[in-house]
């Protein structure tokens, strides 16, 4: 009485391509590299780049925050100088940040 009927529905609705179904993944994965892995592998050659033309004179700045001048290059470390006559050792890839000439003084 206060129920209605339920009616089954009419059969012949064609199953989606099975190229439709996945379209909204596909589509995930097409953002997903143009968000974050095509600008990561960016940067990752940009560092690169640099830490392979550092060369001594140069002002850096390390992962730790010190700044300083390079002042010997070899291939896996680096010399800095952080004061007069004070020189620190380096891994390459502890610099970060390639700063203009002439930012120390």
């Amino acid at each position: 009485m206060f129920i209605s009927n339920a009616y089954a529905q009419a059969a012949g609705a064609a199953p989606e391509s099975s190229l439709m179904s996945f379209l909204p993944i596909i589509l995930m994965f097409v953002v997903l590299y143009f968000v974050m892995i095509r600008p990561q592998m960016k940067r990752q050659k940009e560092q690169k780049a640099m830490l392979d033309a550092l060369a001594k004179g140069d002002e850096v700045i390390t992962a730790g925050g010190i700044a300083g001048k390079v002042t010997k290059v070899a291939d896996a470390f680096v010399s800095v100088e952080i004061s007069n006559g004070v020189e620190m050792q380096v891994q390459k890839s502890a610099v970060t940040t390639l700063l203009p000439k002439g930012t120390l003084k």
